[in-house]
């Protein structure tokens, strides 16, 4: 898991945890020590940046504190707008990347012009949605990007709907897809899938264990 958007504490069916603010503000700098030694998404960042354009503006949904996304695309000159659900990691992110911009906003809430953006990243940033609701984000990501304009988006690819969890010593609610599910449900968002790359990844935490990490590219159809 990654940097997570809003979610309500209970579920119906009986799951619960605790909201995506309440979890990522507890962890803060942690989380990103956690997931720091990801090769895969420093490799994904590197296909995303070979696709865009100089003086891109590209949005960062569940931006984090900032590090690794939001700092490698505005290293690379692009102009990146962050969103994220939890006030201290968004306090961390302006901070560490003060060349973007980064707002404190639930991402089922947020709106954008059509076409507002060159990209747009996805870094596990749905898996505290439900499925319904990562179906409907990502729709309307699909109208925010430019005609042709690219998408990347990284997930934990596993079957399961509303399931009760422990990330990270903190307890959640998860929804997610199985890896062909997934990529269909980024097709049918209007994106064309490009690429995807399955690796194993531990997060150094000593409540760290492997997960699967899927990682899709493509461009707005």
């Amino acid at each position: 898991m990654s940097e997570h958007q809003g979610q309500p504490a209970e579920r119906p069916g009986g799951a619960s945890g605790l909201p995506a603010a309440t979890v990522f503000d507890a962890l803060g700098a942690e989380y990103e020590r956690a997931f720091a030694g990801s090769a895969a998404h420093g490799a994904s960042l590197d296909r995303l940046l070979e696709h865009l354009a100089p003086g891109s503006r590209v949005l960062d949904v569940g931006s984090g504190t900032g590090v690794p996304t939001a700092r490698r695309l505005a290293g690379a000159g692009h102009r990146v707008v962050g969103v994220d659900v939890s006030p201290v990691m968004t306090a961390l992110a302006a901070r560490q990347v003060p060349e973007a911009e980064f707002r404190c906003a639930d991402i089922r809430e947020a709106a954008w012009a059509d076409g507002e953006f060159d990209a747009v990243c996805v870094y596990f940033s749905l898996l505290q949605l439900s499925r319904g609701e990562q179906r409907e984000l990502l729709g309307r990501l699909a109208r925010a990007v430019k005609p042709g304009g690219r998408l990347v988006v990284a997930t934990v690819p596993v079957d399961v709907a509303d399931a009760s969890a422990v990330f990270m010593g903190q307890p959640v609610v998860v929804s997610s897809f199985g890896e062909d599910e997934f990529a269909s449900v980024v097709a049918g968002a209007g994106f064309a899938v490009e690429e995807r790359h399955s690796v194993l990844f531990t997060p150094d935490h000593p409540a760290g264990a492997p997960e699967p990490h899927l990682f899709l590219h493509g461009r707005r159809s």
